[in-house]
């Protein structure tokens, strides 16, 4: 892992993606997907309809295959986006965290792997607990924050740490980096962004325009 706590890449040009089918998942599943849940606010996603069915595709072979891989051991969790996969939690060996890599970089349509997998016993509950509330945390100050978009970002924690995703400007990820640093009990942020330029948000968040009926004046009666 990387001594500094960003990985922060800039964009590569934005593609047409394929649209994938999502597979089953089992019952008992020690890997869990990341991200929102799959059908969510497609049309606000700043990655096209195709590229977010994709990811979701991405998830669910790579918990299938990870599940196959390590069964009941590890705790891991598997998070795309734009197809690029942030795999975070616990594995009990160097070994499996490489071969989890490996699965994972092996799954379709996968173009990158961050690996923060740690070596060491699985999180206890609680601990999960505390994540899953600043998780929670993290996404109400996204949500009140009046410059930034809720559904440009992904947020996942682990032990304290907490992992930020999206296509993002430099500028918000300055600003979301900071309200997750202020959130009670983060003990780092490690920044997984893609970024892109002021002009290219625009282009992809075109600005709302006028109603001309609402801007109309009432007829007098």
């Amino acid at each position: 892992m990387a001594n500094n706590d960003a990985w922060t890449h800039t964009k590569r040009p934005l593609q047409v993606l394929a649209l994938v089918v999502a597979l089953g998942l089992g019952a008992c599943a020690p890997v869990v997907l990341g991200g929102a849940a799959m059908g969510g606010m497609v049309a606000a996603d700043r990655r096209t309809s195709g590229a977010q069915l994709e990811d979701e595709g991405i998830e669910l072979r790579a918990v299938n295959r990870l599940n196959e891989l390590l069964g009941e051991r590890g705790h891991v969790n598997v998070t795309s986006f734009n197809r690029r996969v942030l795999i975070t939690g616990e594995v009990p060996t160097e070994q499996d965290r490489q071969r989890v890599e490996q699965a994972v970089a092996q799954v379709e349509n996968v173009r990158a792997v961050v690996n923060d997998l740690a070596v060491m016993p699985n999180s206890s509950l609680g601990q999960r607990s505390s994540d899953a509330w600043i998780t929670g945390q993290v996404r109400a100050g996204i949500v009140d924050a009046r410059d930034l978009s809720s559904s440009a970002f992904k947020v996942v924690t682990e032990r304290g740490v907490v992992y930020l995703m999206g296509l993002v400007t430099q500028r918000e990820a300055a600003r979301v980096t900071d309200i997750a640093r202020g959130v009670s009990g983060v003990t780092k942020v490690v920044r997984v962004f893609e970024l892109i330029s002021e002009e290219e948000l625009r282009r992809l968040v075109p600005p709302p325009q006028p109603n001309p009926a609402a801007a109309a004046p009432a007829s007098g009666g």
